[in-house]
């Protein structure tokens, strides 16, 4: 199922992110501070139950899921959202709700990398990971 995606990823090239979050909200210094920071991602799978994890100087966050199950995520800047997280042909889609706003964060290999693809409205930032 999502075995594939196990380990440790470094993000190693991000486009248009700043875009994505001030599209989402996200205030100008947050913004900056988060555009510096090179997460590493670390993805774990126990039983039915998949954690990612993201690791900065700037924040870490951690969600612990069950794929196709609504759970309460605080991301990191801060908003409370409703998150629920499918696999749809390989890929990890998440959709976030809150104040009556939607975004989707799709996860997929490719090449050996992972691609995490953002999108909110008709903006979308890509961001690529690789095994650390």
């Amino acid at each position: 199922m999502c075995e594939a995606f196990v380990g440790t990823w470094k993000l190693i090239s991000s486009e248009n992110f700043d875009e994505y979050m001030k599209e989402v909200g996200v205030g100008f210094a947050t913004r900056k501070v988060a555009s510096m920071a090179k997460p590493n991602m670390i993805i774990s799978v126990q039983g039915d139950v998949i954690t990612i994890k993201s690791e900065s100087t700037f924040k870490n966050t951690e969600i612990s899921f069950k794929l196709g199950q609504e759970f309460d995520e605080v991301t990191a800047d801060d908003r409370k959202v409703k998150s629920i997280i499918t696999l749809n042909e390989g890929g990890l889609i998440q959709v976030q709700k809150w104040n009556g706003k939607s975004t989707t964060i799709t996860r997929k290999l490719v090449d050996g990398k992972i691609v995490v693809e953002c999108v909110m409205k008709d903006v979308t930032s890509t961001r690529i990971y690789e095994r650390a």
